[in-house]
């Protein structure tokens, strides 16, 4: 393998013709369109060809959405944008972009270009949450939006959500993050606390997603994880046209009024492509 690299980089009596460094521009351009983006910013440390290679338009154009225009209309914080290089509109999406301010937004994955959206507990409907006997928002390291929706007690457990957004056409789950129990920190160790936990053991609680052009999806599932952040998976819809706007709509209920519950963090809702894995995102899943 040594004296491979040796080789194609002209070293140890290597033919110069045979170096990396003499390959056009255009022709490892061409390799890299069939590389993920990951693969590409790689390829462009071993030299200037590959790194030249690596700004073409075209190789770009190949991974960002289809919808790539309609996605950058929501940035705000740059100007020129329709002087962007194809690479630098793919390195912008790949950063948080907000569709309202602070609750909500979204980013494409850097591996292939897939939107992901994260919605916060503020940009939701939840019943009760203006009664400070039931909820409080309380801060934490561990939100993404450095807060969550806690709920001491309630009887009537909803929590709804919309989002109406040109998604490039694919098959995408939408997750909501939940936590039983507060997390907390004592002399530098995280804890949670239990004190209001009840409830949750006797009914299931119901997930439900439906979309503006029909699809629906319905899960339940026991909220019987104390300690630990579950993403709990609410269904899965698809985008069959990336300039079309689809509304989806989605919800946590238990609503058995035959009793109270209680102990419990909302984070949020989560939208990612389907199949899409990170361990530091998605922890215990349901």
């Amino acid at each position: 393998m040594g004296a491979f690299w040796s080789v194609v980089r002209g070293e140890e009596g290597g033919s110069p013709e045979m170096g990396l460094g003499d390959l056009p521009e255009l022709c490892a351009a061409a390799v890299m369109v069939n590389l993920d983006p990951t693969e590409i910013c790689q390829l462009a440390k071993m030299n200037r060809v590959f790194r030249g290679a690596a700004s073409a338009d075209f190789v770009w154009q190949a991974k960002l959405p289809e919808n790539y225009s309609y996605l950058m209309g929501f940035v705000s914080d740059e100007k020129g944008r329709g002087r962007f290089r194809k690479k630098d509109i793919y390195a912008r999406l790949c950063r948080p972009i907000s569709l309202d301010g602070t609750n909500r937004e979204f980013w494409i994955e850097k591996r292939k270009g897939g939107v992901c959206m994260a919605i916060a507990s503020k940009a939701l409907v939840i019943t009760g949450i203006d009664d400070r006997r039931y909820w409080s928002y309380v801060p934490t390291g561990e939100s993404r939006f450095q807060y969550v929706a806690y709920l001491q007690q309630i009887w009537w457990f909803e929590v709804v959500g919309e989002i109406d957004f040109c998604f490039p056409a694919g098959t995408y789950s939408l997750y909501f993050r939940l936590h039983v129990g507060r997390p907390a920190k004592r002399f530098g160790r995280r804890i949670f606390t239990s004190d209001h936990i009840h409830g949750w053991d006797i009914k299931p609680a119901r997930f439900q997603l439906t979309t503006s052009d029909g699809q629906q999806a319905l899960t339940q599932c026991y909220l019987d994880k104390p300690g630990t952040w579950v993403m709990h998976h609410v269904g899965d819809f698809v985008v069959r046209k990336s300039n079309e706007p689809i509304k989806v709509k989605f919800s946590v209920a238990q609503i058995d009024c035959t009793h109270t519950k209680g102990g419990l963090c909302v984070d949020g809702a989560f939208i990612y492509p389907k199949g899409y894995r990170e361990e530091s995102i998605f922890g215990t899943r349901c």
